[in-house]
């Protein structure tokens, strides 16, 4: 109980603030020939036209018109306290001025008006909207598809035998004059996995030099 009745020094500087400001106004106002509670009333209007224009700011921050009804009720409640403060002799004030209190009803009324009644922006949705999935829809048999016709398997083409490369006739006679060399030395013929170990050629070439050496 005892914190909520304690006092708030933001709360306090704000009430005193704003009794200053209401007193200028009408101070203002009855000097310039608003005399009763017509005086009164000019502060309450400007103040409530000031935070209608701040909560349409809090809504909608862009808003142009919001701004200009917020500088024009901040200028007329500054302007209040600036005449006020021995800058204007209040007993003899301008013709300008009197215009501009006496007009300033009609003004208060408008920018109340706009305001209240100026529609706003719709709130964008946090989540975007899902639209409904479209609904299965179930195939008949008779709506799949024919299956396609059986294709007749065919017979391998018959590969043809690798054609033999061709041995140059310098490597031949080289590897008759090793293969003769160890048939005299050892008097067997020599084996062909011996005369590719000692050519260093790849197995078909040997391969075809050993089947040449076996035709001459």
């Amino acid at each position: 109980m005892s914190r909520s009745l304690r006092p708030d020094a933001v709360l306090i500087q704000a009430v005193i603030a704003g009794a200053l400001s209401f007193a200028h106004l009408h101070d203002l106002a009855e000097a310039a020939g608003q005399s009763g509670w017509k005086a009164w009333a000019y502060p309450v209007s400007v103040d409530l036209l000031l935070v209608a224009a701040w909560r349409r700011l809090r809504t909608a921050r862009r808003d142009r018109s919001a701004w200009t009804w917020f500088v024009i009720a901040l200028t007329a409640s500054l302007g209040a306290n600036i005449a006020t403060a021995g800058l204007l002799d209040l007993d003899h004030v301008p013709a300008w001025l009197r215009i501009l209190v006496a007009g300033w009803p009609a003004l208060a009324f408008l920018g109340g008006t706009l305001l209240v009644h100026s529609p706003t922006a719709p709130a964008t949705p946090a989540h975007p909207v899902r639209e409904p999935a479209a609904p299965e829809v179930e195939m008949d048999r008779a709506d799949e598809p024919a299956p396609a016709a059986a294709v007749p398997e065919l017979a391998p083409a018959p590969q043809e035998p690798p054609s033999t490369p061709a041995v140059p006739a310098a490597l031949l006679d080289h590897a008759r004059k090793l293969a003769e060399a160890h048939r005299a030395t050892t008097g067997n013929p020599m084996p062909a996995d011996v005369l590719a170990a000692r050519l260093g050629l790849p197995a078909p070439t040997t391969a075809a030099i050993v089947a040449q050496l076996q035709l001459a």
